[in-house]
């Protein structure tokens, strides 16, 4: 496949500006239906997953099953040579997953168990090896958290990423803190042929930026190159690496591609996710930072409860007159938006979106639907969570061996 520039967005110059914002660390939109996908698209120069590509996918399911929900609803949209890894499943041929996240806080909220929820189906559905990072040294040097507590709120989360259902035999979870001396080799090459302009083009990083957030890229970068795991993988350097991800981190990955083949290795595919909103709305997603605003993994179900009944914007109209004959806006309620990413069953979500779009169903009938699904998603996963021991957390810090796979 003929690959796009990654280094130089062509689009760039042709973009006025933007009324979403969308980088690593910001995601903020004008719009109360959220950023503007679409253009986000053609802003970073990604690629829409088309019809074409789910239908492919699909007939590779094994014992025909179905696609992902957050496939099947568009969640996942977006992709970089996703049709490679296609290509290695149809050849019976090697490839990993890679994943991370960055531990700003002790606990979780339900929107960042996205990309992991969908991790966990790739693992299992195609039996393949699974790297996550813990980029504890991001949060020291971004956010003025104390190394010893980084360090804290790394762990909690790791436990929170376990608890979604990884594989311990196929899942090597690491800290950039105590990582391998082959990790930092990568990091190193890649730091020698990344130029100071060329991250300043693609993160905005200036003058008064710290050199360790100047340098961080390579180190968020180094896991898409096997060859940062030789315990894992052995002289097997040009294994292809799958990311999925939200899309605020392709400038990352796009830094990514362009330093591979400089430095003889494979170019890792990525399929990117969508934001889930914030409980006041899709004009930012849901954020640690913001109590009121994010449904975390340790509510209560009556926190959950209480927060979707107080704060989940409303698509609904005015009065309960005016709402009957209108109907409500799916696009932009909150309630319905948490139904689409964790209500697994098809046929209920096109009922409910069919009721309340039609004034059948009221907002208060849709958020008791959001709560019930919502207090299942957490009450589950604290269920999990709470049977994690410390043997338990040793095999997933401990790398295996997948040379002879």
């Amino acid at each position: 496949m003929q690959d796009k520039d990654d280094d130089e967005n062509p689009n760039d110059e042709k973009i006025e500006k933007q009324d979403d914002v969308v980088d690593p660390w910001n995601v903020t939109s004008s719009q109360q239906s959220g950023p503007d996908y679409e253009k986000l698209i053609v802003r970073f120069g990604t690629s829409k997953i088309s019809e074409s590509i789910l239908k492919k996918l699909e007939t590779l399911l094994p014992g025909g099953s179905k696609l992902h929900r957050f496939l099947r609803r568009g969640i996942f949209f977006s992709h970089r040579d996703l049709e490679c890894v296609i290509g290695k499943i149809e050849r019976g041929e090697k490839f990993y997953l890679y994943t991370g996240r960055g531990p700003s806080s002790s606990s979780l909220h339900v929107g960042h168990l996205v990309p992991f929820i969908f991790t966990k189906w790739l693992q299992e559905t195609f039996d393949v090896p699974l790297v996550i990072q813990l980029t504890d040294d991001e949060k020291f040097l971004w956010r003025g958290i104390s190394i010893a507590d980084v360090q804290k709120h790394a762990l909690e989360n790791i436990k929170d990423i376990i608890a979604v259902g990884l594989d311990p035999a196929k899942t090597f979870i690491f800290t950039d803190l105590n990582q391998s001396s082959a990790f930092y080799e990568n990091i190193l090459k890649i730091q020698r042929l990344v130029t100071f302009n060329q991250v300043k083009g693609i993160f905005g990083f200036n003058d008064s930026d710290s050199i360790g957030k100047i340098s961080f890229p390579a180190i968020q970068a180094a896991p898409a190159f096997s060859s940062s795991f030789p315990q894992m993988f052995g002289t097997d350097k040009n294994r292809l690496c799958f990311i999925p991800c939200a899309i605020d981190q392709d400038p990352y990955f796009r830094m990514t591609r362009d330093v591979a083949p400089k430095l003889k290795y494979s170019k890792p595919s990525l399929i990117y996710s969508t934001f889930l909103p914030a409980l006041g709305g899709a004009k930012s997603k849901m954020s640690a930072s913001d109590p009121n605003n994010s449904i975390f993994l340790t509510d209560s179900p009556n926190q959950i409860k209480n927060k979707i009944n107080r704060y989940a914007f409303s698509g609904g109209k005015d009065t309960v007159e005016e709402h009957r004959i209108h109907g409500g806006d799916c696009e932009v309620d909150v309630s319905f938006t948490y139904l689409k990413y964790f209500l697994e069953d098809d046929d209920k979500l096109d009922r409910i979106r069919l009721q309340y779009s039609t004034g059948q169903m009221l907002t208060g009938e849709l958020k008791k639907e959001a709560i019930a699904v919502v207090q299942e998603l957490v009450q589950d996963h604290q269920n999990r969570r709470n049977s994690i021991t410390e043997s338990i957390l040793e095999q997933f810090f401990t790398p295996k061996s997948f040379m002879k796979e």
